[in-house]
């Protein structure tokens, strides 16, 4: 009489297969980790070079990048410079202003012929810089490819019934995700979204604002970035 033989795995080969499993979703689960936190200091690394070519421009100018006028900036940086304010008056215009755009895309040409940020934003082109929000041929982008926008506005969320003035504001760019937003708020700030100098833009469908109809970035009545909604389209904005 033949002995049937049983084909099938062993409870060793099984184990071992488990544990390739395991090894491969732990490095799958470590390399986005490393990417979201290489994000998080792509952003906070452009934050602070913004603000320091911000100020650095300011005292070698003693003038406010972006509001010279573009006669005015030419003479002082020594390079043809086509955007700038029709008048200074000592500060950059907000964005729902008639009409900013030579100011807030100029702010960025300035201070690239300057030398004072990489890139080159000639302050030309179509659309037309002067009279539209910039693309990234006018401004810099940030790793999601959101266009970044530096005004003096009140662009920014608040908690209920707290006092919003304008301030100098550095919009980050659309496109960030919410958990990404978080962890930047945590190394820049308080991890909150409607305090200190990290938050989140108003909600909208502008350039400068966030969400576009989409997923609200912020738990509704909280002061707490709303992971669990998974929002792709946040926009933080750094209040120098």
């Amino acid at each position: 009489m033949m002995k049937r033989v049983q084909s099938g795995f062993t409870l060793v080969e099984i184990a071992v297969v488990l544990v390739i499993i395991g090894l491969l979703l732990g490095g799958v689960l470590k390399g986005q980790e490393l990417i979201a936190s290489a994000r998080v200091r792509n952003l906070a690394d452009q934050q602070a070079g913004i603000q320091a070519a911000y100020y650095g421009f300011n005292d070698r100018y003693r003038a406010v990048p972006g509001d010279m006028t573009a006669a005015d900036a030419t003479s002082a940086i020594g390079q043809t410079v086509n955007l700038g304010a029709s008048t200074s008056d000592g500060q950059l215009g907000a964005p729902d202003d008639s009409s900013p755009w030579a100011e807030l895309n100029g702010v960025w040409e300035q201070m690239s012929k300057a030398g004072f940020i990489k890139g080159s934003y000639p302050g030309t082109g179509t659309p037309d810089p002067a009279s539209n929000p910039p693309t990234s041929d006018h401004a810099p982008i940030n790793v999601f490819n959101g266009v970044l926008i530096l005004a003096r506005d009140d662009g920014y969320q608040i908690e209920s019934g707290a006092s919003q003035a304008n301030r100098l504001v550095l919009y980050m760019g659309r496109n960030v995700p919410v958990d990404i937003a978080r962890e930047l708020d945590v190394k820049l700030d308080d991890g909150r979204p409607l305090t200190g100098t990290l938050r989140n833009a108003t909600n909208g469908s502008n350039e400068w604002e966030s969400v576009d109809g989409g997923v609200a970035c912020v738990a509704s009545g909280n002061n707490e970035w709303d992971i669990g909604a998974d929002a792709q389209n946040c926009n933080p904005t750094y209040l120098f």
